[in-house]
């Protein structure tokens, strides 16, 4: 095994808590509930991008699975990761039933030990409202990017957003372009519900590649849920560290929302 790089712990720090961020909820939607009008989208966008708690605040409506506490205490640790975090929510496919999805992007940037990380993360998601604040979301899809280095190092994730329950499935990120010759590790681990909560390091051992990438098997826990999985590879270009939920379901009808 080898000891992951200080950039590399900084950069799992950092997926950490955007995982704890985007993580937070994942509440079954009440069926009187009506999806979030573009208004409220707009205002939702706009408050996520100010400064202040309140706006945010006045948006969000508790409910079961849903705290508008917690989220507004992930942004601000968020936040003071990433000062110059952007959120951008536009419309996404349709649900099969019907009901729109939004998906919400965020950017954002810092410097740390002499490092420059650069986030990208997106979720799609199904929010309700009692008409003028959210009151429940779904998380559908999620996942994170977090790079180090000049530029970007370009990576695939394949890992799906949905399996079934015990199914056996891959779980690969691999280089976009040929290695020729560089030497690269990597690792994979859960990250637990708790872990994502706390803002806990999940630890990643990394080793040797042997391909253009990191490619691993894996199996589905035995009741429904959601497994997030947190890849580190180390390239001499780079660090990066993905970040994907996959959720697991009991149905095949269920793995296409």
């Amino acid at each position: 095994m080898l000891r992951t790089p200080s950039s590399a712990r900084a950069l799992l720090s950092l997926a950490a808590t955007l995982a704890a961020i985007t993580g937070s909820t994942l509440a079954p939607l009440p069926l009187r509930a009506a999806p979030a009008s573009t208004a409220l989208l707009q205002s939702l966008e706009a408050a996520l991008n100010g400064s202040a708690d309140q706006p945010l605040a006045a948006l969000l409506q508790a409910g079961p699975g849903f705290d508008p506490a917690r989220i507004l205490e992930q942004r601000r640790s968020l936040r003071a990761r990433f000062a110059d975090a952007r959120w951008t929510l536009t419309p996404g496919t349709p649900r099969r039933d019907g009901r729109p999805t939004v998906r919400m992007s965020v950017t954002g940037s810092r410097q740390e030990g002499g490092q420059r990380f650069r986030l990208q993360a997106e979720q799609l998601l199904s929010l309700e409202s009692d008409g003028r604040r959210i009151t429940g979301e779904t998380i559908l899809q999620e996942q994170s990017l977090l790079r180090s280095g000049e530029t970007d190092l370009p990576v695939t994730v394949q890992i799906p957003d949905a399996v079934l329950t015990g199914q056996r499935y891959d779980v690969d990120v691999i280089f976009d372009d040929p290695l020729e010759g560089a030497l690269t590790a990597g690792g994979i681990v859960a990250v637990t519900p708790g872990q994502a909560a706390s803002l806990e390091n999940p630890g990643i051992e990394i080793e040797a590649l042997g391909g253009g990438g990191l490619f691993k098997t894996v199996r589905a826990p035995l009741n429904p849920g959601v497994q997030t999985w947190s890849v580190l590879l180390v390239h001499p270009r780079g660090v990066v560290t993905a970040t994907r939920r996959v959720r697991v379901e009991a149905s095949k009808a269920a793995l296409t929302p």
